[in-house]
């Protein structure tokens, strides 16, 4: 996805990937700033964060990468 910033996370499992979206969930929620999700592959979450109405990367999107990074 262009102007966005995008991170992949592979984890040990389908219930833990399950587990760590249900995690960043509440997190967007407090920020009013939400990610865009994909589970993949089983066991892999990428997420991928852009302001929308801004046509790209904000500071709102850095401040969630930073606390999604802290899960």
């Amino acid at each position: 996805k262009a102007n966005a910033i995008v991170k992949e996370y592979t984890m040990h499992s389908f219930s833990i990937a399950a587990e760590f979206i249900s995690k960043i969930a509440p997190i967007a929620n407090e920020q009013d700033h939400h990610p865009d999700i994909l589970l993949h592959g089983y066991k892999k979450v990428k997420v991928m964060l852009s302001t929308h109405d801004a046509g790209g990367v904000t500071s709102n999107d850095f401040k969630l990468a930073k606390a999604i990074d802290e899960l």
